[in-house]
């Protein structure tokens, strides 16, 4: 069996972060991890995982891969950490800056750098299939709406801004739509619209639990991998 990965989750107090130390403390693949949050932790060790402030990110002890879900605002540091380190960074974190994406594609001339706003494998394979849908439909009415909870910031979301990066790379112009009510964990609705003739593509996610274990998934994959940007998509047999 290969050695276990230890893992810094950065962004530890947050949906994600919560979702990923649990499923890791269940996963005999990794170490006990090292977690970050914006406040100074209550407890230094907790279930098995040691805990930190954001402002002793330089101080945390030796990691093979950060997960960094976090905020804008604390992207740059965990960028800055897996470069001095040399070490993979697998990172959902939205809402970056020009500045932030140009830094991120800079940092995958040294190390290994996986980005995506959502983390369901299902999505990543949705995005593969809007790209091949836009292209062989040329001319057709592309829609994206999507639907999450009402505590979500963002509209429309990064999962659907990236659905429409992938149509427009199929030469598509989609349009956006966003709804906002109850505890809806997320649904992406890609339309396709032509004379007569309509295509849906839906992907519904039930359990949020789905974007920890893809987070994870990429984590042990990326490992591996040599300096470089890749996708979520990556880890799927389609092209």
């Amino acid at each position: 069996m290969a050695e276990a990965l230890r893992l810094l989750i950065h962004g530890a107090s947050g949906r994600m972060g919560q979702a990923l130390l649990r499923l890791v403390a269940e996963d005999e693949r990794f170490a006990a991890p090292l977690a970050v949050s914006r406040r100074q932790p209550l407890e230094r060790v907790s279930q098995g995982a040691a805990y930190f402030a954001a402002s002793e990110l330089d101080a945390v002890p030796a990691f093979d891969v950060l997960l960094d879900f976090s905020l804008p605002e604390g992207f740059d540091a965990a960028l800055a950490l897996v470069r001095e380190r040399g070490k993979p960074l697998v990172s959902g974190t939205t809402g970056l800056s020009g500045a932030q994406q140009a830094a991120l594609r800079e940092a995958a001339g040294e190390i290994p750098v996986l980005w995506a706003s959502n983390f369901s494998i299902g999505v990543a394979l949705l995005q593969q299939l809007v790209r091949k849908a836009a292209s062989a439909l040329p001319g057709w009415d592309c829609d994206i709406i999507e639907m999450h909870h009402t505590q979500k910031q963002d509209a429309p979301s990064g999962t659907a801004l990236s659905l429409g990066a992938a149509a427009e790379k199929g030469g598509a112009a989609p349009h956006y739509a966003a709804i906002r009510a109850g505890d809806i964990v997320g649904e992406h609705w890609v339309q396709f619209a032509g004379t007569g003739e309509r295509i849906e593509l839906v992907h519904r996610a039930t359990n949020r639990d789905i974007f920890a274990r893809g987070a994870l998934q990429a984590a042990l994959w990326l490992a591996e991998k040599p300096a470089g940007c890749y996708a979520l998509s990556d880890l799927l047999s389609l092209r």
